[in-house]
């Protein structure tokens, strides 16, 4: 592979070692900027090829004379396994490069693991904002010496409520130190961040040629009201599906569908945020191993995820965001293999989300209908079209009876000062000021559970006891549904 930049004849050798013929367009860029010593900006969606653009100059810039106890190169992701895949990308590029060692640190994980193998050494470290400001405190993590800092994801730990730890453990770090930072997106608080804590940055930035491969044939099926389930079954026989990751976008609808298909002798395990690492990592070892053939997961608990030879993906739940239709059907249909994917649909508002992301992915998502489960539209919308004439017809019988109403536009008028925002929906939750809560970790808990963006998240107002949110009306069952029953700052609560 022809590469045109000064990096070390051992990194070479792993890239080739990897498999690297060609580097994709966001590392040509990023590398040579990065190399030279310079703040990036690095705009490009998820599966460009961000690690490698980062870890290549990253270790490249590893001083092997410093003392190994010092931490040269630090990596922030949202997620663990974001931090886990990260890690491990940036070990295969090391593999030819002795006396460099990498170690992820994430919650979940018992910190008397983690402490050790800091003070042991260890020039590039893999985290989340959370657990690295923690070990910060704790005086394990030594940043004095540190020469890069990157914020991998950086929209992604921003939506998730990170900010302020982010900004904690910017300002925890030597100011003469280099910043990388990669989003798919470019929000206002992105931005201040940009212009707070790096120095002349430069934009690399790679357009979205296509944002889903024609490898994967793309359906959506319309299902009868209580019948997705039934579907999900009918698909795994009809296509002889053996592997297959199913997403859902909370946490609840994972374990009750699990419990679901395990009853019908289906062999899936479910996998989400609120499980213990050692019961995620055994659910993934199975998963890989065959010996369950369906994964059922989260958005968030699902990145990091990489499996090969997936036959299909299923969105179980429609996604709450476009890119995250994007990253859910991108784990099947790699190296060139065909893969499909389903989207299930019920009820009219669905049928609008699923062409909103046709428009958006310009996508050929084409529908399916399956034998026995069809939806019987025309009934409906004559049934709907007889109830609206003879809705039109009471009223304006009642108005003829009614000469003293008041006139139409008072009405309206009336109407649009009891109005308060049609578009947001007040959510509650029975926890308050007396369990000191704050809004930062409402969001994180909102935004993490249901998967909207935090930037989506409207006026929050806390009260001694009880909290208002604004959530998008069209996520309102989503929202509520998985906020519900969670935990925050250790209190069960109660969402509604």
């Amino acid at each position: 592979m022809e590469l045109n930049f000064n990096i070390s004849n051992s990194i070479k050798r792993a890239l080739e070692d990897m498999g690297f013929t060609q580097l994709t367009e966001i590392q040509q860029k990023a590398i040579p900027l990065i190399l030279d010593g310079k703040d990036v900006i690095g705009k490009s969606q998820t599966g460009s090829g961000k690690t490698v653009a980062f870890g290549v100059p990253a270790i490249n810039a590893i001083d092997p004379e410093m003392n190994k106890k010092y931490t040269q190169v630090l990596v922030l992701c949202p997620t663990r396994e974001l931090a886990m895949q990260a890690c491990g990308e940036i070990r295969k590029l090391t593999k030819f490069t002795h006396g460099i060692k990498t170690l992820a640190i994430y919650g979940g994980q018992p910190l008397g693991r983690q402490i050790p193998l800091l003070r042991q050494g260890c020039q590039i470290v893999v985290g989340t904002p959370g657990r690295v400001m923690d070990l910060i405190r704790r005086k394990a993590l030594k940043l004095s010496n540190l020469k890069m800092i990157v914020l991998d994801e950086a929209d992604e730990m921003l939506n998730m409520g990170f900010r302020e730890d982010i900004e904690t453990v910017l300002k925890a770090v030597p100011e003469e130190r280099q910043t990388v930072l990669f989003s798919a997106t470019m929000p206002k608080e992105i931005m201040d961040i940009v212009d707070q804590y790096q120095k002349e940055p430069q934009l690399v930035e790679v357009k979205k040629s296509q944002m889903t491969v024609d490898t994967i044939k793309q359906y959506y099926i319309e299902c009868p009201k209580g019948k997705k389930s039934d579907v999900l079954c009918k698909l795994l026989e009809l296509y002889n599906i053996n592997l297959s990751i199913v997403f859902c976008n909370t946490k609840k609808m994972v374990d009750e569908l699990t419990a679901s298909l395990q009853e019908k002798g289906i062999m899936a395990e479910g996998l989400h945020g609120d499980m213990r690492q050692r019961e995620r990592d055994k659910v993934m070892a199975a998963f890989r191993k065959g010996k369950a053939n369906m994964l059922i997961a989260t958005d968030v608990a699902a990145r990091g995820i990489d499996v090969n030879n997936v036959d299909a993906v299923i969105n179980y739940d429609i996604p709450t965001q476009t890119e995250y239709y994007v990253h859910r059907i991108g784990r099947t249909g790699r190296a060139g293999k065909e893969g499909v994917s389903f989207t299930l649909c019920q009820g009219k508002r669905q049928d609008v989300l699923i062409r909103d992301i046709i428009r958006a992915t310009k996508s050929d998502i084409q529908p399916l209908e399956l034998k026995g489960f069809e939806v019987e539209k025309e009934n409906g919308r004559k049934e709907r079209k007889d109830r609206r004439k003879e809705k039109a017809f009471c009223k304006e019988k009642h108005s003829k009876n009614r000469p003293d109403r008041r006139d139409k536009s008072d009405r309206k008028k009336k109407s649009d000062e009891n109005k308060t925002n049609s578009d947001m929906y007040a959510m509650r939750l029975s926890i308050g000021r007396k369990q000191n809560v704050s809004p930062k970790q409402i969001v994180g808990a909102v935004a993490g559970e249901s998967g909207i963006k935090g930037s989506e998240i409207g006026a929050i107002k806390i009260g001694d006891n009880h909290t208002t949110v604004e959530v998008p009306m069209k996520y309102k069952d989503v929202v509520v549904h998985s906020v519900n029953g969670t935990k925050i700052r250790g209190k069960k609560v109660i969402a509604k």
